[in-house]
């Protein structure tokens, strides 16, 4: 693939614009200088450096984000920043096949949640991780208002009725961690879930923060932090994510 192509498909600007870095001296390739737009590599692991930024060549992008409190999941957020700002900017432009470029949050967290969020660019990924079908479990560290008592807990694990759902929605797991503090497995993704489920058990979250999604956690990831997503963290994703073809997540 020509370095310019690869360029592009990593968000680095338009065929044109990447060209152009090349042939200004911008980037360099496994470490060695390049500025012919037509130089031809295999794309596969490649590292290069676009005007002094470090890259490593992504075919589709996996990412993990650790959400901080006073972002929105929004491309074009209402009140607060967009999440999308705590990422480089060839993330944000990887060139899609949609009304919108580059990676999409799976799923949103409100602007006060803090914790796991995925993003990507591959949409059937996307599609699978948010399917309500596939059970993804997330886990949910919670901070309410008042005690947390063993009839709340007890609630939550039975099934809760909320205001515009007359389905009971129940936790898969739910557990006191000590005084206010609560935490609670969900395998479906409603609006406001845990706020309105805690509230439907007579009490307020004041904090929340998402500590997993399926196997996968957010290590030693500071918040605004994000990284790359390897096989083996995809694999933690599983059965959720899994492949539809050999050596696709």
């Amino acid at each position: 693939m020509q370095i310019q192509q690869i360029l592009f498909t990593q968000g680095f600007g338009t065929r044109r614009v990447c060209a152009g870095l090349v042939e200004q001296g911008h980037v360099t390739v496994e470490g060695l200088p390049c500025d012919d737009p037509g130089a031809g590599f295999e794309p596969v692991g490649l590292h290069f450096t676009v005007q002094g930024r470090a890259w490593e060549y992504h075919e589709k992008a996996y990412l993990l984000l650790h959400k901080p409190a006073g972002y929105e999941c929004s491309a074009r957020p209402s009140t607060w920043p967009s999440v999308y700002t705590l990422l480089p900017a060839p993330l944000r432009q990887r060139p899609q096949r949609q009304a919108m470029d580059g990676v999409q949050a799976v799923g949103r967290l409100d602007q006060d949640t803090t914790g796991a969020l995925l993003l990507s660019d591959d949409g059937a990924f996307i599609h699978r991780m948010s399917s309500p079908r596939r059970h993804v479990p997330k886990v949910y560290e919670v901070e309410a208002r008042h005690d947390v008592t063993p009839a709340m807990v007890e609630r939550l694990l039975a099934g809760v009725v909320l205001e515009d759902d007359p389905v009971p929605v129940r936790a898969a797991a739910c557990e006191a961690t000590g005084g206010t503090g609560l935490r609670l497995t969900l395998t479906e993704g409603k609006y406001h879930q845990v706020k309105r489920m805690v509230a439907a058990v007579g009490n307020r979250v004041e904090r929340l923060h998402r500590s997993r999604i399926g196997g996968l956690d957010l290590g030693g990831l500071a918040p605004g932090q994000w990284r790359w997503l390897a096989p083996d963290d995809l694999a933690l994703l599983q059965p959720a994510a899994r492949a539809d073809r050999p050596g696709t997540p």
